[in-house]
């Protein structure tokens, strides 16, 4: 479903040059769960980035099912992720000004598609705050906005970063087996950057970035 062909990736840090990916491959299949382990620095967040088209490759392809992303435009990759990617972030990144339905209903309008917001909400345990503000939901119930939020325009790709690194044991337990059990109903394909063991524990494989090279196991 997702799939890595040769990428290398560089970044420039004053007069030297690092290579964050280097010939680095890999393929995901549809409604896998991967765990992308490394230590600080090692390319997590890079790797997640060049996926969701927000960052480019300097060699390599990245296909999303049968689309080649690497081969499209800005304007292209933008749509594209609209439609087809969702995302998860360990701060939320939820919309103060907007109700929790609300920052559901911003994704479906820009993605121009409908999607069962209710059904969504009454799944991870939140309808009944449905006319709150961010501001007024604890960390994990905000954390449960974005996991409905990532998944409410059917997107076949979800992508995230340490979505349990800003909660505590039972609420990181609690998103992650949210997480695995939604992905699984709808076959979405699940990428995430994490250090955490439990997180690894619970995947289906576990990739790690090493000197450039992505180590499956």
């Amino acid at each position: 479903m997702l799939r890595f062909e040769n990428i290398t990736k560089t970044f420039w840090e004053g007069q030297q040059q690092r290579k964050v990916l280097h010939g680095a491959g890999l393929q995901l299949e549809t409604g896998s769960f991967t765990a992308l382990l490394g230590r600080s620095g090692s390319g997590k967040s890079t790797l997640l980035n060049l996926a969701a088209g927000l960052d480019r490759v300097d060699e390599g392809r990245i296909w999303c099912d049968e689309t080649e992303l690497t081969a499209l435009s800005d304007h292209d990759v933008t749509l594209f992720r609209r439609r087809h990617l969702g995302f998860i972030f360990q701060f939320f990144h939820l919309f103060p000004t907007l109700t929790v339905a609300e920052n559901l209903g911003l994704v479906l309008e820009l993605a121009g598609r409908p999607g069962d917001i209710e059904g969504l909400l009454r799944r991870v345990g939140l309808w009944e705050r449905r006319a709150s503000f961010p501001d007024k939901l604890s960390g994990g119930e905000q954390q449960r906005v974005a996991v409905a939020r990532a998944l409410v325009h059917q997107p076949r790709l979800v992508l995230a970063d340490e979505p349990t690194g800003n909660l505590d044991q039972e609420n990181g337990q609690t998103v992650l087996q949210l997480l695995k059990e939604v992905s699984r109903e709808r076959q979405v394909t699940l990428l995430v950057a994490t250090h955490s063991q439990e997180v690894a524990a619970a995947a289906d494989q576990v990739v790690r970035i090493v000197d450039g090279q992505l180590v499956i196991g």
